[in-house]
């Protein structure tokens, strides 16, 4: 059984295609650590909501083990790169509906990034998350 491939990018596109087809925002919620190529100065307990719309994110490539995209942050483009094992949940912020998933910390990459907690805490420009994910 161990060499079935994982069902979880299916779901994101599924669930990617169902908000898309009902006008609802996609948001997905990332564990950031040294794998996921995303601005870190918008990473907060190493975690980060992204837009997923059509609007918001060019280029979007759902893949089996990663998801790239551009966005802009605060006006400036950036590259996306996520691994699909990174991402905790998929859902509308319109109303909350989608998946959670399972994280196992133990395939979490050090990431050596200083606290912005001295900092007024900044949110992404793509959008505000709607659920708070619990550890």
């Amino acid at each position: 059984m161990s060499d079935i491939p994982s069902n979880k990018p299916y779901l994101i596109r599924a669930l990617h295609q169902w908000c898309t087809d009902f006008g609802f925002t996609p948001f997905i919620a990332v564990f950031v650590d040294a794998r996921v190529e995303v601005p870190i100065e918008f990473v907060k307990n190493n975690e980060i909501v992204l837009n997923l719309s059509l609007d918001a994110s060019h280029q979007l490539q759902i893949e089996n083990d990663w998801i790239s995209f551009q966005a802009r942050f605060g006006g400036i483009p950036r590259k996306i790169m996520v691994p699909v094992t990174h991402v905790l949940a998929i859902y509308a912020r319109e109303n909350g509906q989608g998946m959670l998933f399972p994280f196992d910390s133990s395939q979490a990459k050090d990431l050596h990034i200083a606290d912005a907690s001295d900092e007024a805490p900044r949110k992404p420009t793509l959008g505000r998350p709607v659920l708070k994910i619990e550890k």
